[in-house]
């Protein structure tokens, strides 16, 4: 039964909540004070909406009434906002933990940012969900108004012995990378002409040739469209490579306060001159949005304390280490007795039992009769977007990865995981996509690369964490993935799609193989990870959306 509320009540209400009469409701107030009305919530007998009505909307230092109600000027509306705020303060003293801070959030757009700082603040996972401007679908060949490429100009560089080095090797990079843009998508184009791709039907589903499609306008609009995107993407992907970790970019976040509060910290505590003047431009924006959830952000000694002494420590340990470059991925450390977790956790939330008692009842049973449970548990899935169920986060596995900068980007973005990189380096070595062979740009992206080794190598010497501004996305980086296996078919699933980059996919491919060869039987969880090649994998995928796309037209 909702809850009711007299006809007065009402039209106060109205304009802080999505509506009055039903359970499920959304609130139209102002972060701090949503935080602060969820924190008394929770320690009282009351519905929201009349904790509300009887202990928020009347208090003289909220004046909500005037603030959302329409009877204060835009012009005062900030010193409104200011008595809203307060208010959290004193009501989260009263009431509340840190715990608060997770119930407002904010949107922040950060422009202009280098690939570095970028991957700095995608190192937030738990919290907030960034979106990254793609090197896919967007050229990075534009100028700023000055006749510049957009690339950071790193203040301890430009400042050193190394600015013109530095320079210079960004014009090579920039200026390769734009040179080579129309050529390669007229190479791949006469390489794989529309005639020869098999197409299939955005409907149905079923192979479609180009021959077939030209008979029907619409399906010759939507092949020939996702043909020319598929064309631009693809060019992008082969040429990413030359692009440095300078390169500006864009990223917008949507996070709560807690997690925006200790990213500020982070920043704070980097070296990089670069974070600390982002946690500075940062913390000036979330003032104006969600101040009360970002005061205490400062530099943590702590922090920098910690990474320094880790950092000199590893410089002693490891400096007489070779550094060995060895397969692409490596499984580094998996439970041994996983199947026996993952049948005790299916068959646990159906039993009374605990768990220890449960994974000894999966110890006794045979290999078959596990085989068989899992069969079970997983048969049902129809496709990739049906998740698999928890009982497969028992199990663990840790991969050391040496892959391009690029291919990096794209399997950072994952969250739910424990990742850990090192330094972008040219120590690796680097890839080169075979269609800048065959295109004849071989020896051109090869002095790029080996420009770019010895300009990092220049600098490194001087200002190693700087030096990582140098390093063109071709080349290899290592870093440590440790997820559960629920994690691993999500990744691996989702990255092998036909649309996905090539470098990721076999990634990801080699990341099931590993798990394949040491649970064979738990390795059929991955029952949608797609172990073919293609040459224009994402055609199809713009085909799709050329027909979505038509609906509204």
């Amino acid at each position: 039964m909702s809850e009711e509320f007299t006809a007065e009540e009402q039209k106060t209400l109205a304009p802080f909540f999505t509506n009055l009469t039903e359970p499920i409701f959304g609130l139209k107030l102002p972060q701090e004070v949503a935080g602060a009305l969820f924190s008394r919530y929770s320690r009282s007998t009351k519905s929201l909406r009349r904790t509300f009505l009887d202990e928020f909307l009347g208090d003289p230092e909220l004046a909500l009434k005037d603030l959302l109600g329409g009877s204060v000027p835009a012009s005062d509306q900030s010193a409104a906002l200011n008595k809203a705020r307060a208010f959290y303060d004193r009501v989260l003293v009263g009431y509340g933990d840190d715990s608060v801070a997770q119930l407002g959030g904010a949107h922040i757009a950060c422009e202009k940012i280098s690939n570095v700082a970028a991957k700095i603040l995608e190192d937030a996972r738990i919290g907030i969900a960034p979106l990254e401007k793609s090197t896919r679908y967007v050229r990075f060949d534009q100028k700023d108004e000055t006749g510049d490429y957009l690339f950071y100009r790193e203040p301890k560089i430009v400042a050193s012995s190394h600015r013109n080095d530095y320079l210079e090797l960004m014009q090579l990079l920039f200026d390769t990378y734009s040179r080579q843009m129309a050529p390669m998508m007229e190479f791949i184009k006469s390489s794989l002409p529309i005639e020869d791709v098999e197409l299939r039907h955005p409907e149905s589903g079923a192979p479609l040739s180009y021959r077939e499609a030209v008979k029907d306008e619409r399906l010759k609009k939507w092949a020939e469209t996702a043909y020319r995107a598929t064309l631009r993407a693809q060019t992008c992907d082969i040429l990413r490579g030359y692009l440095p970790a300078a390169t500006l970019t864009n990223v917008g976040f949507f996070g709560v306060g807690q997690a925006f509060e200790y990213l500020l910290t982070k920043l704070y505590s980097q070296e990089l001159t670069e974070a600390k003047d982002l946690a500075v431009a940062m913390h000036r924006e979330l003032n104006q949005l969600i101040p009360s959830f970002v005061k205490r952000a400062k530099k943590s000694d702590y922090l920098t304390e910690t990474f320094s002494a880790a950092r000199s420590l590893a410089s002693r340990l490891v400096k007489d280490m070779p550094a060995r470059t060895l397969e692409p991925v490596t499984l580094v450390d998996y439970d041994r007795d996983a199947e026996e977790k993952i049948v005790a956790a299916i068959l646990y939330p159906h039993s009374r039992h605990p768990m220890v008692e449960m994974r000894k009842l999966a110890a006794k049973l045979k290999p078959d009769e596990r085989k068989t449970i899992l069969a079970d548990y997983l048969k049902r899935r129809r496709h990739r977007r049906d998740k698999p169920g928890r009982a497969l986060e028992q199990a663990y596995y840790t991969f050391d990865i040496l892959g391009n900068l690029g291919l990096y980007r794209d399997l950072h973005r994952h969250r739910i995981l424990t990742q850990e990189r090192q330094d972008f380096t040219t120590a690796h070595g680097y890839d080169m996509p075979r269609e800048i062979v065959e295109a004849g740009f071989k020896s051109d992206f090869d002095r790029c690369m080996e420009q770019a080794a010895a300009v990092y190598e220049k600098i490194h010497r001087d200002l190693p964490l700087e030096a990582q501004y140098v390093v063109p996305f071709a080349y290899k980086i290592r870093w440590a993935m440790k997820m559960n296996l629920r994690e691993a078919v999500f990744i691996c699933e989702l990255r092998s799609m036909p649309q996905g980059h090539p470098d990721y996919r076999f990634i990801v491919q080699e990341m099931w193989r590993k798990i394949q060869e040491v649970h064979p039987a738990l390795a059929e969880c991955g029952r949608f990870v797609d172990w073919k090649t293609y040459r224009l994998g994402r055609l199809q995928s713009e085909m799709r959306t050329e027909y979505k796309k038509s609906a509204y037209e």
